[in-house]
């Protein structure tokens, strides 16, 4: 099975060198300073604090004294699929410890109307075949999802084993017991063999520091705090009925907010869109899951469609290789492969391959832009509306619903490019381009701190490991791991995110295996009787030698696109960027750890 290629001008009808001095253009009028300063995280006030759910109640409980095995920070994806893999290795002794009021992550907390899964839900859903599981539909609802989450934890049995409500504030390594004091915002003090920190991705919300935004006297909200009470509609139905007399602004065009714009638009009195950079949106095809073809599935069929998946979006389809997954995630792949294919797949050095690639990347993007013009109907609302930037340089998206929303009488676009984002609040409303328009509610769309460093993203206030050395200083120039799961000098501690590591296309397959990887360690720890378990210096260091001797330098990329979280608003290298992954591949990166964990003697760790 597989898809062909999308329609697009012929190579000699796209003049790279002039696209790219409009994309360098537009990069630069959109780049700020402050970097990721220009932001800041919701602690309370105007905007509710971060920590609070507006989900569930907060049940009162007494503070926990306790000692456990393993401490996991998060019970979203990552923090799931480590209690997954401590499970099958026969550690049960842990408990999951998060902020929010269940399993599910970005899932539990973003309930924004339109929410669903921008990617194929084949691939992100994980554990499918061992959960008995199909997704309803390629991109699945929100609901659906979460709901999915919370049932892998009732399956293999950690469900109850978490504390909901409770947010990790410090984190301390007492060399003396050889245990990780772990304190929380309720009071409890737990000891911790082991910690694994999986904060997740998407975890920390950030609003842009906008001037006034103290002064607003109407309604502000976080998209992934979304105050149904306020806009009317609940999760399961988002019929927004009571927005039907209000003047309503949403700040951003993000993943989050082509999803919610169509609902506003449908019942707000008025609704502006205020953008900075605009997104790329292709068309959305999401039909209910076909009976037969479920059917039809052999074992072992997630796997290899993630393989497809993350060969067409990461890396390339070589001949033969179907697209399975045929959406904008593997256009690139899939049209390039066809124009290889009627080469007779030609020899090609690096530098012609990438060329090649280029010219379809561009061709791709101009597609997009077409797009937009065909739907929406007045010129310069088109125009405000087209991404000109490279394939990858924003999250790819798509919708059927988003461009024609601003064919409404009742949406209005406010471009603000110009003065590189919202200029300010006032009592009444906002400023946009030296004009004020008076507003009831303004909605931030605006995101999650994603590749920022760690104190902006992390939410707790202290992690000290041996002699009080915080790891927000020892990783201040970026991280230096072994295996992109553990540090030199805060033993027993593990990491799960992209940090140092291998990079797979569909995030919860990367999480797995980092997952399966740490609990290897654990269990190994334990089995042998270890009190702790650390990387050597010298491992370490010799690990981050070859992890920056393969990596491939994306700097020139990076410049060529708008600032947004790929690229830490604007840097050339971001320490923490999300596609710095290892050089060789995926398959490269978990053949060396599973080598590494069949040869038995846990070489480069120190246990004692």
């Amino acid at each position: 099975m597989g898809c062909q290629p999308t329609g697009t001008v012929a190579p000699d009808q796209i003049d790279i060198p002039a696209l790219r001095e409009k994309y360098r253009e537009e990069r630069e009028k959109r780049l700020r300073g402050e970097g990721q300063t220009q932001y800041v995280r919701p602690t309370g006030g105007i905007v509710e604090n971060f920590a609070a759910d507006p989900h569930q109640p907060l049940v009162p409980r007494e503070p926990i004294r306790e000692e456990t095995d393993v401490v996991i920070l998060g019970a979203g994806w990552g923090g799931i699929m480590a209690a997954y893999h401590l499970t099958k290795s026969g550690v049960t002794n842990f408990r999951n410890i998060d902020s929010a009021g269940d399993f599910g992550g970005v899932w539990y907390w973003n309930r924004y109307p339109g929410i669903q899964c921008d990617n194929d839900a084949y691939c992100y859903l994980p554990l499918l075949e061992e959960m008995g599981f199909m997704p309803s539909k390629k991109f699945s609802d929100g609901s659906e999802i979460h709901g999915y989450a919370k049932a892998i934890a009732d399956r293999f049995g950690f469900a109850d084993k978490a504390l909901f409500h409770t947010l990790a504030n410090t984190l301390r390594w007492d060399a003396s017991i050889n245990r990780w004091r772990v304190g929380t915002n309720r009071g409890d003090e737990i000891l911790a063999r082991f910690v694994i920190i999986a904060a997740g991705v998407l975890n920390m919300p950030k609003l842009p520091a906008v001037a006034g935004i103290d002064a607003f006297k109407g309604k502000i909200f976080h998209t992934s705090r979304w105050d149904y009470g306020y806009t009317g509609g609940s999760h399961a139905s988002p019929v927004l009925d009571r927005l039907a007399d209000k003047r309503v602004a949403i700040v951003g065009t993000g993943a989050t907010a082509i999803q919610a714009v169509p609902h506003l638009g449908k019942y707000a009195k008025h609704l502006y869109v205020v953008q900075r950079t605009p997104s790329s949106v292709d068309e959305r095809p999401n039909p209910p899951t076909d009976a037969d073809w479920a059917a039809s599935l052999e074992p072992g069929w997630q796997a290899a469609r993630q393989a497809n998946f993350h060969k067409a979006a990461m890396e390339g389809l070589g001949p033969g290789d179907p697209d399975l997954i045929c959406d904008i995630w593997t256009e690139v792949a899939r049209n390039l492969a066809a124009e290889l294919e009627g080469e007779g797949w030609p020899a090609l050095s690096i530098e012609e391959f990438m060329a090649k690639r280029e010219s379809v990347d561009y061709r791709v993007m101009d597609r997009l832009r077409r797009r937009v013009e065909s739907l929406v109907e007045d010129p310069a609302t088109a125009e405000a509306l087209k991404p000109y930037y490279r394939f990858l340089c924003k999250r790819p998206l798509s919708s059927d619903e988003f461009y024609p929303t601003f064919n409404r009488s009742n949406v209005e676009l406010i471009d603000v490019s110009a003065t590189r984002g919202l200029q300010e609040l006032t009592e009444t409303g906002f400023i946009a381009n030296g004009k004020e328009y008076p507003v009831d509610c303004v909605i931030f769309a605006s995101g999650f701190e994603v590749t920022s460093d760690l104190e902006r993203r992390w939410g707790m206030d202290v992690v000290e490991g041996r002699d009080g050395v915080s790891i927000y200083d020892a990783w201040r120039d970026g991280p230096k791991t072994l295996h992109g799961t553990m540090t030199h000098g805060f033993p027993n501690q593990f990491y799960i995110g992209y940090i140092q590591g291998g990079l797979n296309a569909t995030v919860t397959n990367q999480f797995g295996g980092q997952g399966e990887h740490i609990a290897h360690i654990i269990a190994e720890t334990l089995k042998r009787g270890a009190s702790s378990v650390e990387p050597s210096a010298e491992a370490q260091a010799d690990y981050v030698r070859h992890f920056e001797e393969i990596e491939i330098d994306l700097s020139a990329f990076n410049l060529e696109c708008p600032p947004s979280y790929f690229n830490n608003e604007g840097e050339a290298k971001p320490k923490w960027a999300l596609f710095r992954g290892y050089g060789h591949g995926w398959a490269a990166f978990s053949a060396l750890l599973e080598t590494w964990r069949s040869e038995g003697d846990m070489k480069g760790l120190t246990l004692s």
